[in-house]
Formats: structure tokens, C-alpha cells, sequence
């Protein structure tokens, strides 16, 4: 992925599922796992639980499913 296609809002890709880009900063980005129905607490908030990807985990991450 590169940085100026990144945006809050935006769904992407890793070896462990969808995400959506809830913060990008200059050197790394949060997001929210999408697919976690068997723990309702991870959508439930402010504050939501979110991971943060530094430059180098966005190497692993793709806006397109199949590109992972």
C-alpha cells in the first residue's frame, strides 16, 4: 500500500482479514479488525480497540483482498 492512497474510513486487507483505517499518520495507522463476531466488545465503544501497523507491517497489507 502506499501512503497517499491510505484514508479513515477505507477497508483493507491482511493475511488475517479485513480492516478499516480508522487513523493514518505519517509513519503508521490504526485500525479495527472487521471481522471479530465472536467478541461484540471489539465494535462497542468510544473508545474502540484498534492495532496499530508501522511502516513496516503496511508491507503486509493491501486494498485489495486478492493482493494479500
Amino acid at each position: 500500500m502506499t501512503h497517499p492512497n491510505l484514508r479513515i474510513g477505507l477497508l483493507f486487507y491482511t493475511a488475517t482479514g479485513p480492516w478499516r483505517f480508522t487513523d493514518v499518520g505519517t509513519r503508521a495507522i490504526t485500525a479495527m479488525k472487521r471481522d471479530r463476531p465472536e467478541d461484540p466488545s471489539w465494535t462497542n465503544g468510544p473508545p474502540y480497540a484498534v492495532s496499530v501497523f508501522d511502516e513496516e507491517d503496511q508491507d503486509g497489507c493491501a486494498l485489495r483482498e486478492d493482493d494479500v
